[in-house]
């Protein structure tokens, strides 16, 4: 882009809008053009200490309706892994979604709320079998001698569940971030990128929204 065009280029790519419609967006165009998994996304979590600590989990709800008074986004967890005991020790959390297909990002701060254990429940009965045979076998995080101990707790609990319904871990639920910032990032050619945040100022999720672009 030259100069001129540069100069010409004054409108931002991010709309003044409600960021719960803007998601909705950008997610449904990131289905369309990432490989795989476009409800990827980081997850920060602290210690009390605050030590930080972060990796990738899936999103598996959001909306101004969702699960908490302020709406969110919703993950799945087991509440005794590194994320899940930082989790119950300091509600607060970050989230990262980065398309490298649209060149775009969205982060999301807020406090943590979690979900009902209905909502736990019936999220853990629309997964595959092996997937909930799996929740229950596994000691997410904690050290394990090798893979062949995994598989025969697996074979396990298979058996254990043979012809009924697996039961979820009381230790295996969800949460939702109640977004407090959500930030929009759009590439720009010559790295003049675009950021617009928009901060939350009302009581709930009823589009209460102060928002401003950012230098990139």
């Amino acid at each position: 882009m030259t100069k001129s065009e540069h100069s010409q280029d004054t409108h931002s790519a991010i709309p003044v809008t409600d960021p719960f419609a803007l998601f909705d967006i950008w997610m449904a165009a990131a289905e369309e053009s990432e490989p795989n998994d476009a409800n990827a996304m980081a997850l920060a979590t602290a210690s009390p200490e605050g030590a930080p600590s972060v990796r990738m989990v899936l999103l598996k709800g959001h909306g101004p309706q969702e699960t908490s008074p302020l709406g969110g986004f919703t993950f799945y967890t087991n509440t005794e892994s590194r994320k899940g005991l930082e989790i119950m020790a300091n509600r607060q959390a970050s989230l990262l979604f980065h398309w490298k297909s649209l060149r775009r990002q969205i982060r999301i701060d807020g406090p943590l709320a979690q979900v009902s254990e209905e909502t736990a429940t019936a999220y853990f009965h629309s997964r595959s079998r092996t997937s909930q045979l799996g929740a229950v076998a596994s000691d997410q995080s904690r050290p394990m001698p090798d893979r062949a101990t995994f598989l025969e707790r697996f074979a396990a609990v298979e058996a254990e569940f043979e012809g009924r319904e697996v039961e979820r871990p009381t230790h295996w639920t969800g949460f939702t971030v109640a977004p407090q910032r959500i930030e929009f990032w759009q590439d720009r050619p010559g790295r003049l990128h675009d950021r617009r945040v928009f901060t939350r100022t009302g009581p709930d999720a009823a589009g209460h929204w102060a928002d401003t672009l950012l230098y990139p």
